[in-house]
């Protein structure tokens, strides 16, 4: 018996609606999945010390702070990033991830900081290995109190391909003084539905750190503004941020803000890091904003920063896109001894540390 043809074809017509739903149905069932594990913080959250630092501060003392933002150990000189123009995903291998948190610790080791401010440091996630970095960090500062708060935190981030996978990442605060307490303070989210559940969820990391002989306390705040938005979420962050610094200070305490601001502060000369065509280019925090008197420290002498856009090692150093993007805002009450960025050539991450020297008045 003859075949049908006509058969045949309505089969092979149908068979792109059934590849149609298949796609359909898959995509579905990832938001479904990034809706269930969606990380949803509080406003505010107490969250959880680590360590026993045996030291106390007064006013009078003097301290060093270090920040930095650690490009969770991956984002060395050979790292491109696909957020950053370049085709990077997962960008270093184990070997690579080994030396460059090597070189992030003896860097820590060398300039001994009492406080130590760490951004982009991960948990167990796939873009780095899946090693506790916070964990490992802590063990080799085993004199101090840390408190972490997480603000990436995906059971699965989809894209690019191959996608990014698990992230579980934040900020880490690391104190040789003792911490009377930590707390995770929500900024407002720059994303929405469905991008938001896949996306970074911005926070302060606040520390207290009681002062001998004081009522008052020194206040520090960790922190990491967000980078690839329009620049709508960065103006109420920082608004955000603005508000806690003026009611910290409005009590007297003795209070630090720093870290990765993904913004250039108004009274900061970045004259030396012009941006070249077609690059990201930082916003300005109009520091006349920020009620109060604050001092406003990024050392102009050395980037902070570098794109992602292309490997560093190798490059053309004399033709690279450069920033001024890590810092401190200090309250008038502490007296500034020395701030300096670290040139370390981006080597071990996309961002050279900060140091900042002071003494509480």
């Amino acid at each position: 018996m003859a075949k049908n043809p006509t058969k045949k074809s309505f089969r092979l017509w149908k068979l792109p609606l059934y590849l149609m739903a298949v796609v359909l149905l898959l995509v579905a069932g990832l938001l479904l999945f990034l809706t269930v594990t969606e990380y949803r913080p509080p406003k505010s959250e107490n969250l959880t010390l680590s360590g026993t630092a045996l030291r106390t501060i007064a006013p009078g003392d003097s301290l060093t702070l270090m920040s930095w933002n650690l490009g969770y150990g991956a984002l060395g000189d050979n790292a491109d990033f696909f957020m950053d123009g370049g085709s990077g995903v997962i960008t270093a291998d184990e070997a690579r991830l080994k030396s460059n948190l090597e070189g992030i610790w003896q860097a820590i080791e060398s300039i001994n900081p009492d406080i130590l401010l760490a951004q982009e440091i991960d948990r167990p996630s796939h873009r780095s290995g899946d090693r506790d970095q916070v964990a490992w960090l802590q063990q080799k500062l085993e004199a101090y109190t840390a408190a972490f708060a997480n603000n990436y935190k995906v059971a699965f981030v989809p894209y690019p391909w191959p996608p990014l996978g698990q992230v579980d990442s934040g900020l880490a605060s690391f104190s040789a003084f003792t911490i009377s307490r930590a707390e995770r303070i929500q900024l407002p989210i720059s994303f929405s539905w469905p991008v938001r559940m896949a996306n970074l969820k911005r926070c302060l990391l606040i520390t207290r750190l009681p002062l001998e002989g004081s009522g008052k306390e020194l206040v520090i705040i960790n922190l990491h503004l967000e980078a690839y938005d329009e620049g709508e979420g960065k103006a109420a962050q920082t608004k955000m941020l603005a508000e806690l610094l003026e009611a910290e200070a409005a009590q007297g305490h003795y209070v630090i803000a720093g870290g990765d601001f993904n913004q250039v502060f108004s009274t900061a000369n970045a004259e030396k890091y012009p941006v070249l065509e077609g690059n990201w280019a930082a916003p300005q925090i109009d520091v006349s904003q920020i009620g109060g008197a604050w001092q406003f420290l990024m050392d102009e002498a050395l980037p902070s920063c570098r794109l992602l856009n292309q490997p560093y090692q190798g490059a053309d150093k004399s033709n690279f896109q450069y920033y001024l993007i890590d810092g401190f805002i200090v309250s008038d009450n502490i007296q500034v001894d020395y701030l300096g960025t670290q040139d370390l050539g981006f080597v071990c991450s996309d961002h050279n540390p900060v140091v900042l020297k002071l003494t509480l008045k």
